[in-house]
């Protein structure tokens, strides 16, 4: 199982980034895909999941609901954090963490996400 994020970068406040995660080795339809963030010197927090397959209403932190919007690309195996209205708040690094029925969990390496402000 390979899970591998992409899509950080620096963005001014206010602006926009689309975080993208890779799924491969597994299937979509035995996953639950989540999407989590760290900042420096704090605790990993969760910003939203979604499901592999079935309904795609995305769970949101409520941290993030308003801005944030997380989507999926079942062909592709990919799964999208959008990310608009960014504050500095949100500098962090984002991790997608993929979970099955079976419990087991499969991250990526992370991709950085720094909000200039």
């Amino acid at each position: 199982v390979h899970v591998g994020e992409s899509g950080g970068g620096l963005v001014q406040a206010g602006g926009s980034l689309r975080l993208s995660c890779k799924v491969s080795g597994i299937s979509f339809s035995a996953i639950k895909i989540a999407w989590f963030r760290q900042a420096p010197g704090k605790e990993r927090e969760f910003v939203g999941e979604i499901r592999g397959i079935g309904d795609s209403t995305p769970k949101l932190a409520d941290s993030v609901r308003d801005r944030f919007t997380i989507s999926r690309d079942n062909a592709k195996t990919m799964v999208y954090l959008q990310m608009n209205s960014l504050k500095s708040e949100d500098t962090a690094v984002y991790f997608c963490i993929i979970s099955t029925e079976t419990g087991s969990r499969f991250e990526g390496q992370g991709t950085r996400v720094t909000v200039s402000s």
